[in-house]
Order: C-alpha cells, then structure tokens, then sequence
C-alpha cells in the first residue's frame, strides 16, 4: 500500500515593491512643509511691496526677527513630541527680559552671572510645569496656562509695571540716563558685513543642540517613544515622568535664550513682551509638520515651518498688511495644519 503523499504547499512569492505615488510623496510631513514654503515664497515674489522682497535685507531682517520665536519652538518641539504644550513660553521670556535688563543696567552685574541667572530662571519656569504635568498629572495646557499667568504676573511684580530700560531712578525721584550694557549691544549685533545678525547665530546653536538631543541621544528616542504611546513605553522601562520633565525644562532654557535675545534687542525689559508668541511658536511646530498627538516631527521640520512663517510676516509686512489681519492668518495655518496631519492617519 503505497503511502499518500502530501500535496506540496506553494512557494510564498515576495510582493514586488510598490513605486511611490504622488500622493504617498506629498503625504510627508517635510516635502509638506517645504511646499509650503515654496508657495510662501513664491507669493512674495508676486506681491513684492514694489520690490523690496528682492532686497538682500528683506531676508536678513526676516530671519533676524523670526529667531527668538525660533529658539522658542526649539523648546516646544521637543515637548510637543511628547504629545504635551508649554503655553507658558512667551512669558518666561518676558520674565527674563525684566530681569535681565533690571540686574545687567540698573545692577551691573556682569554677562558671566546675569547670563547664568536668567537661564536658571527660565529652567525653574520650566521646572515647575514639568513638575505638574508629570508628577502632578495634571494637563500640560492647564498646568503650563498657570504657569504662564504667574510668570507674567512676576514680570509685573519684579518690573513694578514698567518697562525696565536705560532710564534709572535715583533716590531723589529723578531719572538717570545710563549706557546700554556691552553684552546687549554684543548680542543685537551682526557680523560679516553686516549680513549676519548674531540672534540668528544663537538660534542656530538652539537648533544645533535640539537636533543632536533628539537624532543622537538616548533621551530624544524616550521622547519620541512617550509621544507615541506613553503606557508602552512606560512598560519598556522608559522613565516616562523624569523625561518629561526634561522636556519642560529646557523648553524653559530655551524661553530664557530667547528673553535674552528680546531684551538685547530692544534694549530695555518690558513685562508686557511676549504676549502672543506662544501662538506664533506653536505655529512654527505645527506647520513644520511636528504631531500635536505626539511621537512624530522633529526640529528640522521646525526649521521649515519657521522660514515659512517668518517670510510670511516678512511679506505681509512690506506689504503694508495691518498686525490684526496677521493674527488671523496664522490661527488658520494652525487649523489647516492640523487638518493636514490628521488626513495623513
């Protein structure tokens, strides 16, 4: 009896690649935020404010006036990844704009402890909304909006409601003008000819650290991994609520960075700065394709959506486009760049 032999069970044949379509390429988050760019670009090319978009200083000005909200979405992006906010950004760097301006003209402290301070400042600030988002449990936009309310509260408080400038008080009542400390005018200057604004520098160095942090450190992967699935991570043994914390920090390092630039630049500390550029920051992020869900984007998408957002200031700008109207456009960027992300899930 000849035994029954089993039929064979066919050979599994590899799929062949699928080419990349159009749409899975448009679908990327950075040829999205460079098409964006480029089409913010290009209506700056058509309305041109009677050419001055084609002037060398157009585009110098437009990045040296973006930078300080670029140092600030350097600190957002990374707790954005988490899946978090920090809403408290732009009054951090008000706080350290008074006091920067109050310890370096009416104090005289010298940059190598004013500097130190501030940024502890802004670290605290940061601190302190880590604390209450991943120790406090509570919601990082609740959490970091009271931390945003106090902290222009203390601007207020430590400035007595005016701008802290050049202008200092005796004790006869009389005012007294001082010179500009030499570390604000080192700060707001430019270099190479004149072409290169030293702002822009500093924002670079925050974009030079924020990428290195999240492409080549370990705690950059943890932020990515939380941002993703935070009880899934919290099971592979990431410390969720220490890198977190982390996150909130140097989101407020970054603020501090971006009050000093403030602060040199106007060259005085006004308790009042900053009103709003949480919005622009978040922006930036967002536009540059960074999930607010978490998990996905990174500070080189944050650089796209800085270039667009600042040539599209820039633009409405020389063309004489009222600040009002400027608001509105960029709360619609921020829907429509939403919407996008949530297409692409």
């Amino acid at each position: 009896m000849k035994a029954e032999t089993q039929p064979s069970s066919p050979i599994p044949v590899a799929d062949a690649p699928s080419r990349p379509t159009l749409g899975s390429i448009l679908a990327t988050p950075a040829v999205r935020a460079t098409v964006a760019l480029l089409l913010v670009l290009a209506v700056g090319i058509v309305f041109n404010g009677d050419g001055a978009f084609f002037k060398i200083g157009t585009h110098r000005d437009a990045i040296r006036q973006i930078s300080v909200y670029g140092c600030l979405a350097c600190g957002l992006t990374l707790v954005v990844i988490t899946g978090g906010i920090d809403l408290a950004v732009g009054s951090v760097l008000a706080l350290v704009a008074v006091v920067f301006s109050l310890v370096s003209i009416h104090w005289g402290w010298a940059p190598w402890i004013a500097i130190p301070a501030c940024l502890a400042l802004g670290g605290l600030a940061g601190a302190v909304s880590g604390l209450l988002t991943s120790w406090g449990r509570l919601q990082p936009f609740i959490a970091t909006l009271a931390v945003m309310v106090t902290a222009r509260g203390l601007a207020k408080t430590v400035s007595g409601g005016e701008k802290v400038s050049t202008a200092v008080k005796t004790p006869q009542g009389d005012f007294q003008y001082v010179d500009v400390p030499a570390v604000f005018r080192a700060i707001d200057s430019r270099i190479l000819g004149g072409n290169v604004s030293v702002v822009s520098l500093i924002f670079l160095v925050c974009f030079a650290i924020t990428w290195v942090l999240l492409a080549r450190h370990r705690w950059g992967r943890q932020l990515y991994a939380i941002g993703g699935n935070e009880e899934a991570a919290r099971l592979s043994g990431v410390p969720v609520a220490k890198a977190k914390f982390a996150a909130y920090v140097a989101s407020g390092l970054f603020a501090a960075v971006a009050g000093l630039c403030q602060a040199a630049q106007e060259q005085q500390g006004d308790p009042e700065a900053g009103v709003g550029y949480e919005l622009t920051a978040i922006a930036i992020v967002v536009l540059g394709g960074t999930s607010l869900m978490g998990g996905r984007g990174g500070v080189g998408l944050t650089l796209l959506g800085m270039l667009t957002i600042g040539y599209l200031e820039k633009i409405l700008s020389i063309n004489a486009v009222p600040e009002s109207t400027r608001l509105m456009l960029t709360g619609a960027i921020i829907v429509l760049a939403v919407l996008a992300q949530r297409s692409r899930r």
